[in-house]
């Protein structure tokens, strides 16, 4: 009896503890990165009451923020075929669609219906939608990467929930969330939705902590910083500020990256990934050979599965050890293997340098990073990956693929700053590709005409057409350039002068048309009218021409046997 008594006693203060802890502390806890524990307690909700939306939802959110989209998804079609018929449920399995490649028409339908669902049917907000399900909708598209949803969508509906509920910080958070998914331009708005939320909750931390992140993004150094300390001062067991400074200072300032380290173990998790920052930290230290044994330590423990870094830090270890066979072996490993958002854009830059080294490696580096430009949402980043590419093949001197590659650019980028020009039109020339580089120098001088470079590639490419001046292929792109230069005659005189050759050549020696060769005789010497070596070039080519001109056309000659064959014909 006693011992009935005791358990009965026992399963009460269980069911008195997991009452005491709520939804609102699971989801904290995916706030603060601290998914493990926050996928533990949220899990403990859903068992407690599985019929529950709200639990079911939190707890796939939890599973989705641990990396376990799929299991999201059969939650929520679980609750769907077992009679929850719940506008949470409809958002949750939008929202795994969505980010397992669905069609956003399809997921925005069940959105649509989740909001309808859920209108108020009495109270201060009746006649309108749940602004919970609204806030629902909208970090639903915050999720996956930024090709996933419309963010704009999500925007709307977050201001109407942002007007239904003027408490709810998480609303604004989840809104400058989607204004940073829209792209660079919109971190203004960002900034003014994370500032709204730190306005409404002054406890979050996560509202200044993401406000760092866009001027970090910005290496605005004096502002990331102040806003990273304000979340610190927020909340001192904020994990993910020690973490996101640790990333910054750890090829910066090693003693300072480690302290922050220190830090975010401390208040963090216990997880592996754990284990392995602090593997990367001995890189960086320069502490090869302990950051590999680290390494192996960890890949034993919890395997590749769980840290699926540990690859690409053996890389890197291997790369520093000057082994760079090594360093390829485990680079090809990480790349096959790792799930695109574990993937930096500094690993392709090492991926570049490691390939490099080795001869034959060219095509592959060049496929590695053709699949990165496909798969990274950022421009900077794709923009950078071209870059890399060229100037691999630069190094091995072939320009051909160099200059393919640097065509690439025009596409991605639009407008093309002086130096992505000379490059292009540079690489152009070196591969010999004139028509191609022809036309982006035309551009190139168009916009800085102003410059000496546009005119040189130009000619050298118009000129590379007919060398020897025997078609005058250049003719056309010369006239371009002279109509240019002419606007001012003694500052490029000399460019003009060597584009006159060129047609003097053609006109004189290959078309035989010594008037238009006079023509262009006599813009040479007006553009050098006082006695010197090219006017007197100029000059006695000119008299030399007049005078061939000046002979009589030597008299027809008739073959013999042509009269006698007309006097034929007339008979």
């Amino acid at each position: 009896m006693k011992k009935k008594i005791l358990i009965m006693a026992f399963s009460l203060l269980s069911l008195g503890v997991l009452n005491a802890q709520t939804i609102n502390d699971g989801i904290k806890l995916l706030h603060y990165e601290k998914n493990t524990s926050g996928k533990q307690l949220l899990e403990k909700m859903y068992q407690a009451n599985p019929k529950d939306p709200k639990s079911i939802y939190w707890f796939g959110q939890a599973l989705i923020e641990n990396d376990d989209v799929k299991a999201a998804e059969s939650l929520y079609k679980k609750a769907l075929q077992e009679g929850v018929n719940d506008p949470y449920i409809w958002i949750g399995i939008g929202q795994t669609d969505l980010m397992q490649g669905g069609d956003f028409n399809a997921s925005k339908q069940r959105f649509e219906a989740a909001i309808t669902a859920s209108i108020e049917a009495k109270g201060k907000n009746k006649g309108k939608p749940s602004a919970a399900i609204l806030n629902a909708v909208g970090h639903a598209i915050t999720t996956g990467s930024n090709k996933i949803g419309d963010p704009f969508y999500a925007i709307e509906k977050l201001k109407q929930a942002e007007a239904l509920d003027a408490t709810n910080a998480d609303i604004l958070i989840n809104e400058g969330l989607c204004y940073i998914k829209a792209g660079g331009e919109y971190g203004g708005e960002a900034v003014k939705s994370f500032m709204e939320a730190a306005s409404r909750d002054p406890k979050n931390a996560l509202a200044p902590y993401r406000i760092g992140r866009i001027y970090l993004s910005q290496n605005n150094k004096e502002q990331f910083e102040k806003f990273f300390n304000d979340a610190i001062a927020v909340d001192a067991t904020f994990p993910p500020v020690y973490l996101t400074l640790f990333n910054y200072y750890s090829d910066k300032d090693v003693n300072k990256a480690k302290s922050y380290l220190d830090k975010y173990i401390s208040v963090a998790d216990a997880d592996p990934d754990n284990d392995f920052y602090l593997a990367d930290y001995l890189f960086r230290a320069g502490k090869y050979t302990e950051s590999i044994a680290k390494a192996q330590e960890i890949e034993t423990k919890s395997g590749i599965t769980l840290v699926p870094r540990i690859n690409i830090l053996y890389a890197y270890n291997y790369d520093r050890m000057n082994d760079s066979v090594k360093a390829k072996t485990y680079a090809q490993k990480f790349f096959a293997t790792a799930p695109a958002n574990k993937i930096q854009s500094s690993d392709y830059e090492l991926a570049t340098k490691i390939y490099s080294r080795i001869p034959g490696s060219d095509e592959e580096l060049a496929a590695l990073l053709q699949n990165a430009i496909n798969t990274d949402t950022s421009k900077a980043n794709k923009i950078g990956y071209i870059a890399l590419v060229a100037d691999n093949y630069a190094k091995t001197k072939n320009y051909v693929e160099q200059f393919k590659w640097l065509q690439k650019l025009i596409a991605i980028k639009g407008t093309l700053s002086e130096v992505d020009y000379y490059k292009i039109v540079a690489a152009g020339n070196a591969a010999k590709d004139y028509v191609n580089t022809i036309e982006i120098a035309k551009n190139y001088l168009f916009a800085y005409s102003d410059k000496p470079q546009p005119y040189t590639f130009l000619r050298k490419a118009a000129i590379g057409l007919d060398v020897d001046s025997s078609k005058g292929l250049a003719i056309p792109y010369l006239n371009l350039m002279d109509s240019l230069l002419e606007k001012d005659t003694v500052k490029n005189k000399k460019p003009l002068f060597s584009n006159y050759y060129y047609m003097l050549l053609y006109y004189g020696d290959k078309a035989k048309d010594y008037h238009k060769a006079i023509e262009v005789l006599d813009k040479m010497i007006a553009i050098y009218p006082n006695p010197g070596e090219e006017n007197k070039f100029a000059t006695d080519q000119k008299e030399m021409f007049k005078k061939v001109l000046s002979k009589p056309a030597p008299a027809k000659t008739t073959k013999p046997g042509a009269a006698k064959a007309g006097e034929e014909h007339k008979r």
